[in-house]
């Protein structure tokens, strides 16, 4: 979700509403003979008020799990998720005089505080990701299809590689089928600690890397070593079989690409393991810190 226009009007009411909530603080924690108090009415009031922008903040799972109700759009669940979620905030350090108290209490503001530190974050990446995404990975796919992909990548590698001559392999030497007619067998001999290189790299280096999703450590991972190690390669293999050392580059690249938008994906939806686990604690614990305020 981009912050862009679409926001101003929310971040607006948020700003108007946290702005009426300070000019009623103010007065509130100046004249209370023994300060802001959450057990106090206006105390109350705040308490209130944050925990039902809470709870409306929340509400946002329900509305993503169940996203045939008709319920207003996903977008204005966000952006109302994204400013009373920060609202709730400063709502409830009035509610609390700004103390974190002990105990449950204390336990929650800390909670609270990770809960909007990991939801400014997770906005902030979610901002500006997909932007450098696009940049990054050119050849992006749906994040789903991603194994799927490599597995195509994996088998039109073999197939370059089984496109070999048979007659060449017997002999170690690496050449497009029907280029041996006519071949010099001194050829064969200068040529044959090449082609089992050639040979070798593939089966220990670049296969394993289409094999393995993420490669993290591979030689192939890193652009520069990639391009070396194929610049290498033309250097010892035989001139007919450039284009396919060519075409398995290509397929490492892409290879990078898919490697690269796992990351972007991870990084972009981890905040979430700890946003919304916490969340949900926040929400069931202000429910029991209010029973027993009001109770006791």
């Amino acid at each position: 979700m981009r912050i862009d226009r679409t926001h101003r009007k929310w971040a607006g009411w948020a700003a108007g509403l946290l702005g009426i909530a300070l000019l009623g603080y103010l007065p509130y924690a100046l004249l209370s003979p023994r300060g802001p108090t959450g057990g106090s009415a206006v105390g109350l009031i705040y308490g209130t008020a944050g925990y039902g922008t809470m709870i409306f903040a929340a509400l946002l799972g329900l509305r993503k799990k169940f996203p045939i109700w008709r319920i207003g759009r996903a977008q204005t669940w966000m952006r109302g998720h994204l400013w009373l979620g920060l609202l709730s905030y400063p709502l409830i350090l009035f509610h609390a005089g700004f103390h974190f108290g002990s105990g449950l209490t204390q336990a929650m503001m800390w909670i609270f505080t990770l809960v909007v530190v990991s939801g400014i974050v997770g906005a902030a990446l979610q901002h500006y990701l997909p932007h450098i995404i696009t940049e990054r990975v050119p050849m992006e796919t749906i994040y789903d299809q991603i194994d799927r992909v490599q597995s195509r990548l994996l088998r039109e590698a073999d197939e370059l590689m089984g496109s070999i001559s048979e007659a060449g392999a017997h002999y170690g030497l690496l050449v497009p089928k029907g280029a041996l007619r006519g071949t010099a067998t001194t050829l064969l001999t200068v040529e044959f600690r090449a082609a089992v290189q050639v040979r070798g790299l593939y089966e220990k280096s670049i296969r394993s890397y289409l094999t393995e999703r993420g490669a993290h450590g591979h030689s192939l991972t890193d652009r520069r070593s990639s391009k070396a190690t194929f610049a290498q390669l033309r250097t010892v293999a035989a001139q007919s079989i450039h284009s396919i050392i060519d075409d398995l580059e290509n397929i490492c690249e892409e290879k990078r690409d898919l490697d690269r938008q796992s990351r972007f994906h991870r990084l972009l939806h981890g905040w979430l393991l700890v946003h919304v686990p916490l969340s949900l604690a926040l929400v069931v614990m202000g429910a029991i810190h209010a029973f027993m305020a009001l109770r006791y």
